[in-house]
């Protein structure tokens, strides 16, 4: 038997990063992406040592790090005093122990180094606006359908097609994302308008009652991310698109610091979406069909995995392939076998994190200094985090 051709329900990072993985072991792919022009979200991304092993894997490591930041540093400070804890070193420290720096990443950047890879292999494997509103399997092919009336026919289908996924609903039964109770609004700021001392290379995670924020540089500290959660319940659309003002996001963090007001005054636009998410899937695959990123483990951003998770899944996905391709069934049992209980931890850990960033005891500067104390010491923050950073997608057993 041939390899088997290959196709991917969406072309978001997952699915870029998945057809570069299979690419890159000579497997066929095609990529069908609903959008009609190829862009991403103009936001940031956190990537840490395990993300840039994986994308090292996928030969981009290098390219997208030249458009990055190292991030010298990480550190939490307080709602409202800005009182500082620093947490770890992110630059030096973070390649010793892990091998790889701690970036951080202009979505679009990161999305266009994976299409351009892509691109190398296989100028034609991304197809623009189709839009899949079915898929069945028969005789070992799986074929899609799409609003357009065409459709495409290969051996496996992955569902790359994010959290509201098409794919998974087919396979698994129609269900919607739940409402976390959280909305999230993100600008992008321009560091040239910011105040010296708000320009530092460090990544920032601002902590108080039922809110935080996070922020830090972006494309070698030309720009600065801010995302802002807030516990509301009174905005439920999650799209990405929806512009809020300026006044409505500082009516959200009344009483922050100054530095906090800074960048909402500053941001040139700020965007507002809800936080939606599912719970935790028991299985991904049907046939030969299976789910990758957003599509079947989508997370809370609140441990900066959520891109990484998709990275992670693409290599070993590939890995997969590469060992079992001759026989799909095995290949898509690995795969899921080697993602499914680390992609759940991880889902859980960012949920845990809401409780960390929005604690009740972060109102007073004493309540705060024992939680930080004791939620954000070396040793917890070591017993959180170093099993993430160490994770190898080149070591996992497919």
């Amino acid at each position: 038997m041939g390899k088997p051709h290959i196709l991917i329900a969406g072309g978001g990072i997952g699915g870029m990063a998945a057809a570069l993985a299979l690419l890159r072991k000579g497997f066929d792919v095609d990529i069908y992406e609903q959008a009609e022009q190829f862009r991403e979200v103009g936001a940031g991304i956190q990537i840490s040592p395990n993300g840039n092993r994986a994308l090292h894997a996928l030969g981009v490591f290098e390219t997208l790090q030249a458009l990055s930041t190292k991030a010298e540093g990480k550190e939490i400070r307080l709602w409202n005093t800005g009182q500082t804890w620093k947490l770890f070193d992110l630059g030096k420290e973070a390649i010793n122990r892990y091998g790889f720096p701690y970036l951080t990443v202009f979505r679009p950047d990161l999305l266009q180094v994976l299409a351009d890879a892509v691109a190398r292999l296989k100028p034609d494997a991304l197809h623009l606006n189709t839009r899949v509103v079915g898929c069945t399997q028969t005789g070992g092919k799986v074929t899609l359908a799409f609003d357009n009336g065409g459709t495409a026919t290969g051996d496996v289908l992955i569902g790359a097609d994010g959290v509201h996924s098409k794919i998974r609903n087919i396979l698994h039964g129609e269900s919607k994302a739940r409402f976390t109770g959280m909305m999230a609004w993100r600008g992008v700021i321009p560091m040239e308008t910011l105040p010296e001392h708000m320009t530092r290379r460090v990544a920032t995670n601002w902590v108080g009652p039922g809110a935080h924020v996070v922020c830090y540089p972006l494309r070698g500290g030309k720009l600065m991310n801010f995302v802002a959660t807030v516990e509301r319940t009174g905005w439920q659309s999650d799209s990405w698109s929806t512009q809020g003002s300026v006044e409505e996001c500082m009516g959200d963090f009344i009483g922050w610091h100054a530095d906090i007001q800074t960048m909402i005054a500053k941001a040139p636009s700020l965007f507002k979406w809800a936080l939606m998410g599912w719970p935790p899937m028991e299985s991904w695959t049907v046939g030969n069909t299976t789910l990758l990123g957003d599509a079947c483990h989508s997370t809370l951003p609140f441990l900066a995995q959520g891109a990484v998770m998709a990275l992670e899944d693409a290599v070993i996905l590939g890995r997969a392939f590469e060992t079992h391709g001759s026989d799909i069934g095995e290949t898509l049992r690995r795969y899921e076998a080697a993602r499914i209980d680390v992609t759940r931890q991880k889902v859980l850990g960012a949920t845990a994190n809401t409780e960390r960033f929005h604690n009740p005891l972060l109102a007073t500067v004493a309540g705060a200094q024992a939680y930080v104390d004791r939620e954000w010491s070396r040793e917890a923050i070591i017993h959180r985090y170093e099993w993430i950073f160490t994770y190898d997608v080149n070591t996992v057993t497919v």
